[in-house]
């Protein structure tokens, strides 16, 4: 299993120079293994990035042998971790005693460390990131409702030089993207970066040290950075990021008005050339673009490859022939209907790719706020079937060898509504394997069954979803 925290480690430490000798030596693992950690960083910062299928993470051999455990350390508290592991071994266990020993380490922890104080770092060390909501009218937007704006915020700990973006959420992809953007504005990578403990970048605290999510340390590594985050209640530790937002709302947000979004972020980015670069810090007595022109030759630099910061999802295709994301519908050709589909989003595009990893189709994002809810080829007025009702017994047919034969029965015993109930029969290959489906209709013709509810209800008891769970044609809006 890849560990994202060792990688950061040692990317970060060769990065400034360490040989691949006392990279091993330090962290007690082989040379070679040193060396690939190294190969595989260095091919990822300069090769163009691809859709990568995502893996679930695979069960422990320890997991059934934790309550066990738990329950020898209540009788046995100082007991070590090789007399642990000779214990679980008496009753079954076969892995090896490093995870037994972490597991240990996790459940026992470390002593307490020192308390972080605020200090002056050197040049290029470090730089610190962080949200902030503010409430603001625009003239031309419901001027007379306020409305919530997220700015993120990020500087340098030793010029004070800060780059701030207006940005729609607080989700992970999100953070990424404008740390990127921070990063392109400051011409290279700190060192450090530290975090306020915040979910997108922090799964969880064990034993007084911090969990770091997976792909913020994949991002970590690939800019070659070490993460940091604040002690849960203690903001202090980041006051070098929170005062700079006290001078957003007195200097750029007091006294002004903005038109809209754009407008906000036009000036947002004028003030932050021609007031916030060039003013007199109140700490260091100098102005940040001075202070930040002898800093950055201490930064590390931008990779010719940033990281690839797209979404991977699967989303079905409907019976409009769309897949559908964030309240608007993307046209996919009709032969992919009923399709769970990988589909990849970036910052500006949806790409949809057929079950076997084809791409299909890719699309421009729609604009938040269009009215128009399709996006790409002139849609069928709602209501149109898009397949014919000849495509339709082509691919009902196509389930197994009494499908012919169970079509002919139906249009005879349902002449009215035949068409409607081929059409129900095939979105069944939304839930179910077609193998199953074509074994719940020889029961039904076994019965003479010509109902296609009947069959989805058995269907529901005698056979395993295809996707493991249920899955619906008629999208719902997203929540975020």
């Amino acid at each position: 299993m890849k560990d994202q925290a060792l990688e950061n480690t040692v990317v970060t430490l060769h990065a400034r120079h360490r040989s691949i000798r006392s990279i091993s030596k330090e962290l007690g693992i082989s040379r070679g293994r040193v060396r690939r950690i190294l190969s595989a960083n260095l091919t990822r910062r300069n090769a163009p990035g691809e859709v990568v299928p995502v893996k679930k993470a695979g069960k422990s051999k320890l997991d059934p042998y934790k309550e066990a455990i738990g329950m020898f350390l209540e009788k046995y508290k100082t007991a070590t971790g090789q007399r642990v592991y000779e214990h679980i071994c008496q009753q079954g266990y076969q892995g090896g005693i490093t995870i037994v020993r972490d597991y240990l380490l996790s459940m026992r922890g470390r002593g307490k460390k020192e308390p972080i104080r605020m200090v002056e770092t050197a040049p290029g060390q470090r730089a610190a990131h962080d949200w902030s909501d503010y409430h603001i009218r625009f003239t031309h937007e419901n001027p007379h409702e306020q409305t919530r704006v997220t700015f993120f915020s990020y500087i340098l700990g030793h010029s004070r030089r800060q780059y701030i973006e207006v940005v729609e959420d607080k989700t992970r992809t999100t953070l990424l993207r404008a740390l990127i953007n921070a990063f392109i504005y400051m011409g290279g990578v700190p060192h450090e970066i530290k975090s306020d403990n915040q979910k997108a970048c922090v799964d969880r605290w064990e034993d007084g040290r911090p969990v770091f999510n997976k792909e913020f340390l994949a991002f970590a590594s690939h800019y070659r950075f070490r993460p940091l985050t604040i002690r849960p209640g203690r903001p202090q530790e980041n006051l070098k990021v929170e005062r700079p937002f006290y001078y957003l709302e007195k200097s750029f947000l007091n006294a002004r008005d903005f038109k809209d979004t754009d407008d906000l972020k036009k000036q947002l980015h004028t003030w932050l050339k021609e007031v916030n670069d060039v003013r007199i810090h109140g700490t260091t007595k100098k102005r940040p673009i001075d202070m930040h022109a002898h800093e950055l030759a201490y930064l590390q630099g931008v990779p010719a490859q940033h990281y690839d910061t797209s979404e991977l999802v699967h989303l079905l295709v409907n019976n409009q022939s769309c897949v559908y994301w964030k309240g608007y519908q993307y046209v996919v050709d009709s032969q992919h209907m009923y399709e769970l589909c990988p589909v990849r989003i970036t910052k500006d595009t949806l790409s949809v790719y057929s079950s076997r990893g084809e791409h299909l189709v890719t699309h421009t994002l729609a604009a938040k706020g269009r009215e128009h809810r399709y996006v790409g080829a002139k849609h069928r007025p709602s209501g149109v079937p898009d397949l014919s009702i000849a495509e339709v017994e082509k691919r009902i047919e196509s389930f197994g060898p009494d499908m012919p034969i169970y079509i002919q029965e139906l249009k005879k015993h349902r002449s009215q509504s035949w068409r409607r109930d081929l059409r129900k029969l095939l979105a069944l290959k939304i839930n179910y394997h077609p193998q199953d489906i074509h074994r719940a209709i020889g029961r039904a013709l076994d019965y003479k069954v010509f109902d296609p509810p009947a069959i989805e209800r058995f269907l529901s008891t005698h056979a395993d979803l295809r996707y493991g769970v249920q899955l619906s044609l008629n999208p719902t809006p997203d929540h975020e």
